[in-house]
């Protein structure tokens, strides 16, 4: 007899909702559409038009069981073997796509700091990559990778208040071999 998983419940947010609460709550934001981007890689050349650090973001899960988002700038190298120290965690792997989605309502590629809008449980640590905590515009996918949401600094910042959540702001520079 085959056992079905129920599957997750839909996440509260989607790229919608997710603009219509920046505007609710005075996040001013720019989001231009373009085709889907997977990876750092593949969207360079369109990303070169848009002004601002852009990111990459890893979804990871500690040997203990704890979840972690690491949000950096895409040319940032983040060694994961010496990041847990510094981050307080244990040896760090990928966290598997079920979990993606069920805490952050996010599928592999869409990767976002802005997913934690539907992480009400706060189940996963947030860590900041200095070079992103200083940069004036920030750049990360809508909780989907076919557009880019540009943030000033300082409503990135308002993003992350108005959720409560605040971030552990590592120079992962420092920790590249």
């Amino acid at each position: 007899m085959t056992e079905h998983k129920t599957p997750p419940p839909a996440p509260a947010f989607d790229r919608d909702r997710l603009l219509a609460w920046m505007a609710d709550n005075g996040v001013t934001q720019t989001t231009h559409d373009h085709p889907a981007v997977f990876r750092v890689e593949e969207g360079l050349e369109l990303k070169a038009a848009l002004p601002g650090a852009h990111t990459k973001n890893l979804f990871l899960k500690d040997k203990k069981g704890r979840l972690w988002l690491i949000s950096a700038r895409q040319d940032t190298v983040i060694d994961l073997k010496r990041a847990p120290t510094a981050m307080g965690s244990d040896r760090l792997s990928f966290g598997n796509e079920m979990l993606l989605y069920e805490t952050l309502g996010l599928t592999p590629g869409s990767v976002t700091a802005l997913g934690l809008i539907n992480d009400i449980d706060r189940r996963v640590t947030f860590v900041l990559d200095q070079a992103l905590w200083e940069a004036d515009v920030v750049n990360f996918h809508p909780l989907t990778n076919t557009a880019t949401t540009a943030l000033a600094q300082a409503d990135f910042r308002r993003f992350l208040t108005r959720l409560e959540r605040e971030p552990i702001v590592i120079d992962f520079s420092r920790l590249a071999a």
